[in-house]
């Protein structure tokens, strides 16, 4: 099978969620700076999801640039990586209009432990499906940001039990280090080519 519709597929999720995000961001009924102060929190919260939708849509484009074909596993394991991402919208508004209380950060670490493990889940199907001498197996290597993501995630969602602040922090030190330039496909593909 062609990887072509799974690839235009996905990029039309991706899209719809972040279109459904932005949508969260209710307009205040004042015409004041002061007017925004309610919306402060929703749009952080917004601004954190749309940099993890972010992360996730490059690092899957720069993935599905290594696949040769696509299997009916990789199709699965490609769903089940997009329920975990659909759920980032409830959860970011939820985490937003409650001003990031403790439960509904820790719920949005789960769904980003969740969105990890199904990366991976997508990852693992691809290599079994081209090899282990296949590109992204060449390009990944040990994947030590893959590995340590979950385990950051899970040291957040614990963390809310004593102070959601820190779960925060967590969240958004994971996605800084992905926001770090990550060469490593586009040095495997480049080196092919």
């Amino acid at each position: 099978m062609n990887k072509n519709r799974l690839e235009a597929f996905s990029d039309g999720v991706f899209a719809i969620l972040i279109t459904i995000m932005v949508l969260e961001l209710k307009v205040p009924h004042g015409i004041e700076f002061i007017s925004l102060k309610p919306v402060i929190p929703v749009f952080f919260s917004y601004v954190l999801s749309f940099i993890y939708l972010g992360i996730y849509w490059n690092n899957h484009h720069h993935m599905l640039h290594t696949v040769k074909k696509v299997s009916g596993t990789i199709l699965w394991a490609n769903l089940h990586l997009l329920f975990w991402l659909s759920l980032i919208p409830f959860v970011t508004g939820w985490m937003g209009e409650n001003n990031f209380a403790a439960v509904p950060v820790a719920l949005y670490g789960i769904i980003l432990l969740m969105a990890a493990i199904s990366y991976f889940v997508l990852q693992t199907v691809i290599l079994r499906n081209h090899g282990r001498d296949s590109l992204l197996s060449r390009a990944i290597g040990k994947d030590i940001k893959g590995k340590i993501s979950p385990i950051l995630y899970t040291i957040a969602i614990i963390s809310t039990y004593f102070n959601n602040w820190i779960a925060g922090a967590i969240y958004i030190l994971v996605a800084f280090i992905w926001l770090i330039p990550d060469k490593r496909i586009e040095k495997t593909l480049t080196s092919e080519n």
